[in-house]
């Protein structure tokens, strides 16, 4: 089959490219002036308390030289906590401590690192080395999120997120990403983490995609991933479906994380989400998002500006649900 044959094809299953994500959704719904509120993470967790959506506590923000020097007075009362660049991506420049042993802090791989050295990495943050542009940077300090243990069996180490796409309130595709060994328990795709497909019914999990191939099992745990039902599945496609309102962004990768305590929590907001999602899914992200927006149209013809979240939610659950098509397209299958 020849390249443009594959295109074709992709197309017309509604696969979307990084350009078509670019030029039909990113640029057509996410005004440029509104980008500072997703970009910084400082600004997002602020507006998001406002909005009463739950998100890890905040213990501090280090935003110059001199507040280095009082970073151990700052954690003093916390065994744990993660450091990160508020305006980094893609997961670097994040510390995660997961205890102290004698002075130094211990990470979650084990390394032990001395005030020195957590010093020098707020440092480099501020400079900006982790910072989209290279602009310099404020550092956040925040609760560590500690995994619900439906997830030991299918993760390795680290914290497994759940993204959701967002599109005009509207989800539309639901991925959850888990750490593995390769990718140093970091749930980032690109580093090795895994991504599998999430049904927006039920919150049952599908199959995988790691480093772009469909896969059944963990790597590191070699347990299956598909079949798990997450907790609290409503109120996480329900946070997602709120952002909408917390950004004014209609295309949006909302990222959230289940605490054993604390339930769902909404980790930080991506204007310009991957498209990794739409092989976990085995499902065109541009055939939903066309979905919803004839949804809108017929709305706006009958007079109606704006669904609610929760008949936003209801119209997608009802027409993504994935096992239920796939179900019946089996039966359909064995009956013929």
């Amino acid at each position: 089959m020849s390249l443009f044959s594959t295109w074709r094809s992709l197309r017309k299953r509604g696969v979307m490219g990084i350009n078509r994500r670019n030029s039909d959704y990113v640029l057509r719904y996410n005004p440029r002036h509104l980008f500072p509120l997703v970009d910084d993470k400082i600004t997002t967790k602020m507006r998001a308390i406002e909005a009463g959506i739950h998100v890890p506590p905040l213990i501090g923000i280090i935003d110059s030289e001199k507040q280095i020097g009082q970073f151990d007075q700052l954690v003093a009362n916390h065994r744990d906590f993660v450091i990160k660049p508020a305006q980094g991506a893609g997961g670097d420049g994040i510390t995660v401590i997961a205890d102290r042993f004698e002075g130094y802090y211990r990470t979650t791989s084990g390394r032990l690192m001395s005030s020195e050295e957590i010093e020098f990495q707020l440092s480099g943050i501020l400079s900006g080395i982790y910072s989209l542009g290279g602009h310099r940077d404020r550092a956040l300090i925040e609760y560590r999120v500690k995994p619900d243990p439906v997830f030991s069996a299918i993760s390795y180490e680290g914290v497994p997120d759940i993204r959701i796409i967002v599109l005009q309130g509207y989800p539309v595709l639901a991925m959850l990403r888990l750490p593995t060994r390769q990718s140093n328990g970091k749930a980032n795709l690109h580093q090795g983490a895994i991504g599998v497909g999430v049904d927006l019914a039920t919150g049952i999990t599908l199959d995988g995609t790691w480093h772009n191939k469909k896969i059944q099992k963990h790597p590191d745990t070699v347990n299956p991933v598909r079949g798990v039902q997450l907790p609290y599945w409503d109120g996480f496609i329900s946070l997602a479906t709120r952002c909408y309102e917390l950004t004014g962004l209609g295309y949006l990768g909302v990222d959230m994380v289940l605490d054993k305590d604390m339930g769902p929590l909404m980790l930080e907001l991506n204007a310009r989400p991957g498209l990794n999602i739409q092989i976990a899914n085995d499902v065109g992200l541009a055939a939903r998002c066309k979905v919803v927006e004839k949804e809108i149209e017929r709305l706006n013809k009958a007079g109606v500006t704006t669904a609610s979240p929760e008949q936003r939610l209801a119209f997608c659950q009802r027409e993504f649900a994935t096992l239920t098509e796939s179900f019946s397209q089996n039966t359909a299958e064995s009956a013929s």
